[in-house]
């Protein structure tokens, strides 16, 4: 537990440097909610070559329910089964985190849907890069907007 709040320690520090000051505001993700993630077997750990934790991520397969409704654009399928990716972190000298969580997710889940915060130019390309495609904007349970993204294996 100790090494993953350190890697989202340093993701938000990653945000802020890069101008995201709203998202992950606090200590979030809490010890709380990683833990709920490990009790529901949803929680997963990236390492480098070396062994030595880099990233995280939660995979969570079902229906999200922030996504139940988005504005300004449409999913591009709404009507089987998805996959969402939430709380990915990596370290600050880590490189690649985000591209193997997502070649990992597209091999158990043909789809995904993912958000991140407006200020978050980072993930954003990392989430385009991976062809995920704009939908347009859902809101968390707090009110706040996201943008929202899907990649969807075609029919």
């Amino acid at each position: 537990m100790p090494r993953l709040m350190e890697v989202f320690r340093q993701a938000r520090a990653i945000m802020r440097a890069d101008g995201n000051t709203e998202q992950w505001a606090g200590e979030y993700p809490s010890e709380a909610v990683v833990l709920q993630d490990i009790s529901l077997g949803r929680c997963y750990a990236i390492e480098d070559d070396a062994g030595v934790l880099v990233g995280t991520f939660a995979f969570i397969e079902g229906v999200e329910p922030t996504y139940a409704r988005i504005y300004d654009g449409a999913w591009l399928e709404d009507t089987q089964p998805y996959a969402t990716i939430h709380r990915l972190a990596s370290t600050l000298d880590s490189r690649g985190v985000a591209a193997a969580c997502f070649a990992w997710a597209w091999q158990h889940c043909k789809n995904l849907r993912v958000d991140t915060h407006e200020d978050n130019h980072i993930m954003q390309h990392c989430i385009q890069k991976a062809g995920f495609t704009y939908c347009g904007i859902i809101y968390l349970a707090d009110g706040a907007p996201r943008l929202a993204y899907q990649k969807l294996r075609s029919i």
